[in-house]
């Protein structure tokens, strides 16, 4: 069938099982056959569709020399066979050997290569390798295996290769293309090993695959629409210089090197903002744009155990942010950039009733005595959803490097950068830097608002039906019809308590909705080149009133404001001045 097809040997049923995960991510289905079943049906003369087979070495190896073995195996072949990843279930042995029927070169072989290699990926198939086209990584798992073989022998693309050889290559088998990796597949059902998902640990292992998978499946897998981009800096007033970051010049910055820019607004702030920097914002809302960074920014305020003290600075920072705009005209995004990353297991689920419309955070474990563990299955979605179904959208800093923003879009995931004012002590050459490699990746960056990413910040596919299946994520969505005929978007959002939802609204109008095994689903019908946003609202949290913040609070708020923007607009600068940073 067109689906995917898992082959393996019944020793490596675990091989097998981590590749259903893998396709799961991308809502692709698959089943399971051993080679003499497969051999079977691909006997058969009904007009079946061509599978996409995943294979390890051992079973490849077993259906190839079947294949050798019968005469007409070549038509059956390209009758039954779209094409096929293998990779080795642990049996190196049948790797090399399968590698030399393959390649042609009875001297193919595999070499042993050691930590800290660098893995190039080849600019030469950028429709295969998209995002990662030309990327380069320097693995810092324990060692890889690269495949050494007389490319000349055989046609031959080599994806990833390091300098003694290749660990991702496109050869043929019966005319079809056959993608054989040196490494096995990661396992996306382990816990997340560390507070962000890394690539380089698990770069021959990921990386392939879900090459693989994207390109296969293109069109049936889940698939973002769009690669939506947004620069986060967190802290700064509205004032025409804050620390290393002068306004005026950052917008020029802007300008000449083609990126949009969030600040990660503090509402204690919300009376403080300068009317010449006010108006570069007013101006320029394509380039400028605000979101929400906590309420106080007091040490961990959203890592608070009592729900009403969360309740509180929920509400004071959404009236606060309103105050803002009422005196300044600049419109804000319903985004929580939480203090410090911390947070607790209630505060997305409270976030979510207040109104909020998705957190961006470069954490995404609590600090709850007891954390859930979070899969790295779920940080490879469009957003983490693991608490109360309310989406984190990850973000990085440019000092995790441009294959981590790679691969993240590859998954589908936004690409939204971090820094901190101290980032642009340089003049903003590094960040210049980082910047001028995400706009170079093999794919378009569409610069925008950091709501507009959380609107845009969804996954889609299409329906045998010529519907559009849409996984919403955060509490806004903007859906586009760019085709010339009415398009039909069928709309499903994981909700684990539905019954908090009070009312879907298309730009203000009801839309009926039904829920379903943990899900929320609707339909909505767009005509040509129409765009509306789709929005969900909940019932406020009746149980949790607010508490009044205290004497002693305010004071300590206010002083800590006072003493960090002193830090930052002086300290940090004097301490660099005396002792520069060293930069590599």
């Amino acid at each position: 069938m067109e689906n995917a097809l898992i082959l393996v040997e019944p020793s490596e049923i675990s091989a097998a099982g981590r590749l259903e995960k893998v396709l799961a991510v991308f809502g692709v289905a698959c089943c399971q056959m051993t080679v003499p079943e497969f051999l079977a049906a691909a006997g058969a003369d009904d007009d079946q569709l061509q599978s996409r087979l995943l294979c390890t070495s051992a079973a490849f190896l077993k259906l190839a020399e079947a294949f050798g073995q019968d005469s007409g195996a070549g038509s059956r072949w390209r009758r039954a066979v779209h094409s096929a990843f293998v990779f080795p279930g642990g049996d190196l042995v049948s790797l090399e050997e399968l590698a030399k029927l393959i390649t042609g070169d009875a001297n193919a072989s595999l070499a042993q290569i050691s930590q800290g290699a660098v893995w190039d990926v080849s600019d030469q198939v950028p429709d295969f390798c998209k995002s990662m086209s030309g990327v380069r990584v320097t693995a810092t798992n324990d060692a890889g295996i690269a495949l050494v073989f007389d490319a000349a022998k055989s046609n031959a693309a080599k994806i990833i290769t390091t300098e003694n050889g290749a660990a991702f290559v496109r050869l043929e088998f019966q005319s079809a293309p056959v993608f054989l990796s040196t490494v096995g597949i990661v396992d996306v059902d382990a816990p997340l090993p560390a507070r962000v998902f890394d690539i380089r640990p698990h770069f021959l292992a990921a990386v392939p695959v879900v090459l693989y998978v994207k390109w296969a499946f293109a069109g049936r897998c889940w698939e973002a629409p769009e690669v939506n981009a947004c620069l986060v800096i967190d802290d700064p007033l509205l004032q025409p210089t804050y620390g290393y970051v002068n306004y005026a010049e950052f917008l020029s910055l802007m300008l000449r090197h083609s990126f949009s820019t969030n600040i990660a607004f503090i509402p204690w702030n919300w009376a403080r903002s300068r009317s010449e920097v006010v108006r570069l914002f007013r101006e320029n809302p394509e380039k400028f744009s605000l979101s929400v960074h906590g309420c106080d920014h007091t040490d961990g305020e959203f890592g608070h155990r009592e729900k009403s003290w969360l309740t509180r600075r929920a509400t004071q920072a959404i009236e606060r942010m309103e105050r803002h705009a009422a005196g300044t005209g600049i419109v804000h995004d319903l985004v929580m950039v939480l203090p410090q990353g911390i947070f607790t297991d209630d505060a997305p689920g409270i976030l979510k009733q207040n109104g909020f419309m998705a957190i961006v955070n470069s954490e995404v474990f609590t600090t709850d005595p007891q954390p859930r563990p979070i899969k790295i299955s779920s940080v490879w979605d469009v957003a983490v959803m693991d608490y109360d179904c309310f989406p984190i959208y990850t973000r990085r800093c440019p000092t995790e490097g441009v294959e981590n923003f790679a691969f993240d879009i590859l998954l589908g995931k936004p690409c939204i950068a971090l820094i901190h004012h101290e980032f642009c002590r340089d003049g903003c050459a590094q960040l210049v830097k980082a910047i001028n490699q995400l706009n170079a990746l093999n794919c378009q960056l569409n610069w925008r608002s950091l709501g507009d990413v959380v609107r845009r910040g969804f996954r889609q596919r299409l329906l045998p039906s010529g519907a559009v299946a849409v996984e919403m994520y955060g509490s806004e969505l903007r859906l586009e019809n760019s085709s010339p005929q009415p398009q039909r978007f069928m709309v499903s959002k994981r909700e684990t308590e539905p019954s908090l939802i009070k009312e879907i609204l298309l730009e203000n109008r009801p839309v009926v909705w039904k829920k379903s095994d943990g899900r929320v689903d609707f339909e909505v019908e767009l005509g040509p080149g129409w765009s509306q946003v789709a929005s969900i609202k909940f019932h406020a949290l009746a149980e949790c009133r607010p508490v009044a913040d205290g004497v002693y609070y305010r004071l300590k708020a206010g002083l800590r404001r006072h003493l960090c923007e002193l830090r930052d607009n002086y300290v940090t600068k004097i301490r660099f001045a005396i002792r520069p940073p060293v930069t590599g």
